[in-house]
């Protein structure tokens, strides 16, 4: 199956410098695209990969025109990583089979759940009593979505998804914990990506809050009461504990770690492995990752940090005894 370059223009518009009959078969990296293949360039880094691409065509910005050209067939747009996406969709809207309709004969499905006739619940999934899902929403295989959680429309939940498992919380008793009845559900909005393994809890009292259009990675752990905001992503193995508020437009690297009871405004940028203890109130990226060395120096380094506060306290001893200033 094939998609030649005119039906793509028509689609998706660009500035097309080739034939519009040209075929195309499939999209690869800038790197190893060949014949019959499409690619795109939007990293300055590998500009150098342009000249002796292979592809059949290449999606770049304004300012590689003239060097797209002379290679051969190109798309001209603005913003060529968008263009990317959204020929990624088109592709799979036009040239794969799109999920079906209904539940797959493996899933289990309560009675009592709410499921929309156009969504797709796949193999192994299960459904529990109360839970409502979405239309034209996809849950891939082996989802679990517990007992009165609600997922919105057009969402994708990928393998091992686990939405409303109790969250994590005891009360200790002379020695011992009591458990706390996590009474609260999950709930989802529209248009949400979750990956595979990640684990939203549900609520304590009131519920998990997941905003529209927020993307969620592989393998995160979301605690109980967290509320992410619209269009936030969060990268792989990233962790939020309880009660914290995640704003709009957000973005957290892998392995973040966000402590409970924080509040995240709008538009922080966390960068990956970064530990944040308390709130975030001014919008503006953050970052903070103790570098990887050899273990020595590390233990060296690390042997510092432990004196640090000792060596504070010989400082200002030793500017208490300096004579003041116009002495």
């Amino acid at each position: 199956m094939a998609l030649d370059l005119g039906a793509i223009i028509d689609a998706l518009g660009g500035e097309l410098h080739g034939e519009r009959s040209v075929a195309i078969e499939g999209l690869a990296p800038l790197a190893s695209a060949g014949a019959g293949q499409i690619t795109f360039l939007s990293n300055a880094k590998l500009v150098a990969q342009l000249a002796p691409s292979q592809a059949a065509c290449v999606i770049v910005g304004p300012g590689l025109r003239d060097q797209a050209q002379a290679r051969g067939a190109c798309i001209v747009t603005d913003d060529p990583y968008l263009y990317y996406a959204r020929l990624t969709q088109l592709w799979k809207r036009t040239q794969m089979p799109a999920h079906p309709a209904g539940v797959h004969p493996s899933a289990v499905v309560d009675a009592e759940a709410e499921v929309h006739p156009s969504a797709w619940i796949g193999p192994l999934c299960v459904v529990e009593r109360g839970a409502r899902i979405g239309a034209d929403t996809v849950l891939t295989s082996r989802v679990t979505v517990g007992e009165r959680c609600s997922i919105g429309e057009r969402c994708t939940i990928q393998p091992g998804a686990v939405i409303g498992a109790d969250g994590f919380g005891f009360a200790p008793n002379a020695g011992r914990w009591e458990k706390i009845e996590q009474l609260g559900a999950v709930r989802i909005g529209n248009d949400v990506d979750i990956g595979a393994n990640t684990c939203i809890d549900r609520g304590a009292l009131g519920d998990t809050v997941i905003e529209d259009g927020v993307k969620l990675d592989n393998l995160i752990q979301i605690a109980h009461n967290v509320r992410i905001g619209r269009h936030s992503a969060i990268a792989g193995s990233a962790a939020i504990a309880g009660s914290t508020t995640v704003g709009e437009h957000c973005t957290i690297g892998g392995a973040a770690k966000i402590t409970g009871h924080a509040t995240i405004v709008d538009h922080v940028h966390i960068g990956g492995g970064a530990s944040v203890t308390g709130s975030i109130r001014k919008a503006g990226a953050y970052g903070g990752v103790y570098p990887l060395d050899e273990f020595g120096k590390w233990e060296k380094s690390a042997a510092t940090l432990r004196q640090l506060p000792s060596l504070r306290e010989r400082l200002r001893a030793l500017e208490r005894q300096l004579p003041a200033r116009g002495e």
